[in-house]
């Protein structure tokens, strides 16, 4: 079965990560590397109720970090690995502009 992340940004290629052949992340540390993301890149939540889903999480950690920070490989890969196993979903596409994630 396929599995990759790609993200995509206003006015560049989507970031496609293959994780195919790469060890899942266990979705505990999935889910705590994501919020340590969250927290360090200064994120807000979504929704004005302060509410904030793991699929939102995923997508507001993808747009802080944007393109330059999805240029460092390693970087991109935890992060792929992490949006996988925090979704349970093997593939995962991440628009950052519209703040969108589909399966």
């Amino acid at each position: 079965m396929r599995s990759e992340v790609s993200v995509t940004f206003k006015d560049r290629p989507p970031v496609r990560i293959d994780l195919n052949e790469v060890q899942p992340m266990p979705h505990d540390t999935a889910r705590s590397w994501l919020d340590e993301q969250f927290t360090e890149m200064g994120c807000e939540p979504l929704r004005p109720t302060g509410k904030l889903l793991t699929a939102d999480k995923v997508v507001v950690v993808a747009q802080a970090a944007g393109p330059a920070k999805f240029a460092d490989a390693q970087w991109a890969q935890t992060f792929a690995r992490a949006a996988s196993a925090a979704l349970a979903k093997p593939v995962v596409h991440v628009d950052a502009t519209a703040l969108t994630i589909s399966y």
